[in-house]
């Protein structure tokens, strides 16, 4: 059997609603100079018969294992059994865009020195409709990023999405794999371990598709606050003393992370009837220009641009901004809208 060039780590749970779909994107790509790996979690819906119907229509291994409870810990089981040099996830709710393979295996020949490989994601609703696009405040292709660059950006806030990197296994395995007990920032935490070590290159067209949706483990679980909050605080600590820059950088890059994490936790993931669930990406460099001008209650200087609008606690947040209630819902239909 010849070595592919990519492993495609599938960890699944009760999956039967979006799986299709997310096998589908794969089998769409007409690569078939991969191979997928899939491990389920004690599944009692239909997962194991379609992961079992796909393996006739891509090259995908359907790993056996006690289940773990624990989506990074299957995910790091499959990483140690992948054969490929570059790696990535694809949970089964989210899904890949046409020619992805394609377009990602040309970049890694040409930038072999790049660790990570990344690109915006869709936003998609349960219906699998377009709500809005998932960017990464970064350089594009191609100008290779530094670490340096890289984690200025990332320590602020996590702006990755799960289905769309690629990364060396070499390095994914140096790092030590995700970190098990972090049922959130889990990737956050990973996508920095790899940006210490190597460049990274950002291909501005979307690629991937990450679905919103309630009954995600991030929105579940997102409500044990303390615990989410810990978590946030965790990486940002643990990353912060082990980046190699000066004081000074790190006191404000923590002023930021800390500003970010408060609000994230308020609106991030709140229900309303609205949504499902509110998901916004604030790009790291207007959390800068708020930062530096200590005017939080000004709306001229929040010069966001926002991927996705959301309600809920965010739009009372914009409230404040913006000052009357008319105002602030002719800001939340642009938002939507837009």
């Amino acid at each position: 059997m010849s070595k592919p060039w990519l492993s495609v780590l599938i960890p699944t749970y009760n999956g039967e609603k979006y799986l299709v779909k997310a096998l589908n994107s794969i089998a769409i790509q007409d690569d078939f100079d991969i191979e997928c790996l899939a491990i389920d979690d004690g599944s009692t819906d239909e997962t194991l018969a379609i992961l079992q119907y796909f393996q006739t229509k891509i090259p995908l291994k359907i790993v056996q294992r006690e289940p773990q409870k624990n989506w990074v810990a299957n995910t790091n089981y499959l990483l140690d059994m992948a054969r490929a040099d570059y790696v990535c996830f694809l949970h089964q709710d989210d899904m890949w865009i046409t020619r992805r393979l394609m377009i990602l295996k040309k970049l890694t020949i040409q930038f072999p020195q790049a660790n990570l490989i990344l690109n915006p994601s869709i936003f998609v609703n349960i219906q699998g409709q377009k709500l809005g696009l998932w960017r990464c405040p970064l350089p594009s292709y191609p100008i290779m990023i530094s670490s340096e660059q890289m984690i200025s950006k990332l320590l602020v806030q996590n702006f990755i999405s799960i289905p769309a990197p690629i990364f060396k296994r070499e390095m994914a395995l140096k790092v030590g794999g995700l970190d098990e007990k972090l049922w959130y920032t889990a990737d956050w935490d990973f996508w920095l371990k790899l940006a210490q070590d190597g460049q990274i290159i950002y291909y501005p067209k979307p690629l991937s598709v990450f679905r919103i949706h309630s009954h995600s483990q991030t929105v579940t679980r997102s409500s044990y606050i303390q615990d989410f909050r810990q978590q946030l605080e965790s990486v940002i600590d643990e990353h912060l003393e082990a980046w190699n820059t000066s004081s000074q950088t790190k006191s404000k890059i923590r002023k930021i992370a800390n500003f970010s994490i408060a609000h994230w936790r308020n609106f991030i993931f709140t229900r309303y009837r609205r949504f499902s669930v509110c998901f916004i990406h604030l790009e790291c460099s207007t959390l800068w220009s708020l930062m530096s001008s200590r005017s939080h209650g000004n709306c001229h200087s929040f010069r966001t641009r926002f991927s996705l609008g959301s309600t809920g606690d965010f739009f009372q947040f914009l409230f404040k901004c913006f000052g009357t209630k008319t105002k602030m819902k002719t800001a939340e239909d642009k938002l939507i809208g837009g």
